[in-house]
């Protein structure tokens, strides 16, 4: 790129080389710096550029704390709502799994709104909708007016959890871009966890208070997103759609640590974007395309719809909402303990994402998949059986502490994170954010068809045969993953398109790509 007009220093280099850290090819005469000074430029630049990606992946993900927190506070809170407002069980599911239904409003909205106001203030008005929500929540006098607060909250985490992975995928180097998509799973885990000590902190205060102060507590987190925003930058991807090149140049430059990669993508996303020498050629409207797909489109919108559906049909929410429940069928009956025994349902799902982050741009996304979904038959038929065979007592209240946290560890190594991993990454960028957002409406009504049907099924049926039907599901979902789920691990949004266009024929297209990948890093 020309610098022309940008002052060089005492030493021959730019602000801006300098700034950057990167390796200057051209120097003058006169200059002082050796190779090692080159070098240490480099890895210093290269250290600044981790440190800021990884620093906007965080704060994009703070949103997924909400969730995550309302999922683990709701499975204790609704103990003293219960009682404080004298609800009834079939009230108690539609309180809870309210939230994920309506939280399809707040993603179906979310995809053209980030495409107008951008993935960056679409998060600030998700953080804003829930702060409204959970304050109403927080003083609610009724189950009506509770409702409404609910209704709210759902909304801004609709919003929140379909931009969040759209957002990061798309300001995440190549290298990169698994484990930092899946991040906002992680901070979905660590607002579990957070939901699950609430409880137990919380849980010595009065009915009427206790509640009040867990659900308060949620707050903070969409705080501090409000701060993140004078951080973050846009998505460069938006900004190319937005026909604002130079400022994605220059996001482009802050998040990758090789300018000749960043001249790369940026021809790469402009292509993408449908634009030449800076102009945009007219194609038919978004939602006319995910209506009338063609066969690559079509393939990608079953890979990741039936991806988001799967997550949630196998009975995560389930699990992690009606833990209490479970444990008290299995024989736990004090308050103290059951809350207690949820504490290590959650730190189970916080630890056992750490091993995704590690793995998933190692070994790939698809080898997850499989470890995670026949994990999680497993352990769900093994809960079934113990909950139908066995009775009350300690041997069946140790298979079932053993059999969810199991279910929630492999859950969090591959399903949990990666699904949010794939469905950022294969969907052309004219169609990325509103074909995500689709995604997340199939998520949120699978998990919301769960929460409020599972206390209901499970009195027909009785609890084992609940997760009977799980782990039937969860079987089939290995077999989803294997007819059409692709390997997206080493490659760009934009060469992922490439694995569709082909029939499902996903290893032959992928040793394709891969050859070519290599050839480029050769030259």
């Amino acid at each position: 790129m020309g610098l022309v007009g940008v002052p060089e220093n005492g030493n021959g280099e730019t602000g801006i080389s300098l700034a950057l850290g990167s390796k200057n090819k051209y120097r003058r005469m006169d200059s002082e710096l050796t190779e090692d000074d080159d070098d240490y430029l480099r890895e210093k630049r290269k250290s600044t550029t981790r440190k800021y990606v990884l620093a906007c992946a965080v704060f994009a993900s703070l949103n997924n704390v909400l969730l995550g927190y309302d999922v683990g506070v709701m499975s204790g809170a609704v103990i003293f709502i219960q009682e404080d407002l004298k609800i009834t069980d079939v009230q108690v599911e539609v309180l809870i799994g309210i939230l994920s239904i309506i939280s399809l409003l707040g993603s179906l909205a979310g995809g053209k709104t980030s495409d107008v106001l951008g993935r960056k203030w679409t998060m600030a008005l998700a953080a804003l909708v829930f702060q409204i929500g959970a304050a109403v929540m927080t003083i609610a006098p009724s189950f009506e007016i509770l409702m409404i607060g609910r209704i709210l909250a759902g909304v801004g985490i609709g919003l929140g959890v379909m931009i969040a992975p759209v957002y990061i995928a798309e300001i995440s180097p190549t290298i990169a871009r698994g484990s930092l998509t899946s991040f906002p799973e992680i901070f979905i885990n660590v607002g579990i966890l957070l939901g699950y000590v609430s409880n137990y902190a919380f849980s010595g205060l009065s009915v009427h208070i206790s509640w009040r102060v867990m659900l308060a507590v949620g707050i903070l987190p969409s705080v501090i997103v409000g701060f993140a925003l004078f951080i973050i930058p846009e998505s460069p991807r938006w900004l190319v759609m937005q026909n604002r090149v130079e400022e994605a140049r220059l996001v482009l430059l802050k998040t990758n640590e090789d300018e000749k990669e960043v001249e790369e993508r940026l021809k790469e996303i402009l292509v993408a974007a449908g634009m030449s020498n800076g102009e945009k050629y007219d194609e038919k409207p978004v939602w006319r395309e995910l209506l009338s797909p063609s066969p690559p489109l079509l393939r990608m919108l079953v890979t990741g719809f039936g991806i988001q559906c799967f997550q949630q049909i196998t009975g995560i929410d389930a699990t992690v909402y009606y833990s209490p429940e479970i444990f008290k069928q299995a024989g736990i009956e004090n308050n103290s303990k059951l809350l207690a025994a949820t504490v290590a349902v959650g730190i189970t799902k916080t630890v056992f994402i750490l091993f995704a982050i590690f793995l998933i741009d190692k070994l790939g996304r698809k080898p997850l998949l499989y470890v995670s979904t026949i994990g999680m038959t497993v352990c769900l038929f093994s809960l079934a059986l113990g909950q139908t065979l066995l009775g009350k007592g300690e041997l069946n209240i140790a298979l079932t502490i053993l059999s969810v946290c199991g279910n929630v560890a492999f859950f969090s190594v591959g399903l949990g994170p990666v699904c949010w991993v794939l469905t950022s990454e294969i969907f052309p960028l004219r169609l990325r954010a509103q074909a995500a957002a689709l995604g997340a409406v199939g998520n949120r009504v699978c998990s919301g068809l769960v929460a409020m049907s599972f206390l209901s099924v499970s009195h027909k049926i009785t609890v084992g045969g609940t997760f009977f039907i799980f782990s039937f599901i969860s079987a089939f979902a290995v077999l989803f993953v294997y007819k059409f789920v692709p390997e997206t691990k080493g490659k760009s949004l934009e060469q992922i398109e490439l694995l569709f266009k082909n029939e499902l024929d996903w290893q032959e297209s992928e040793i394709e790509l891969g050859d070519a990948e290599q050839l480029v890093d050769k030259q």
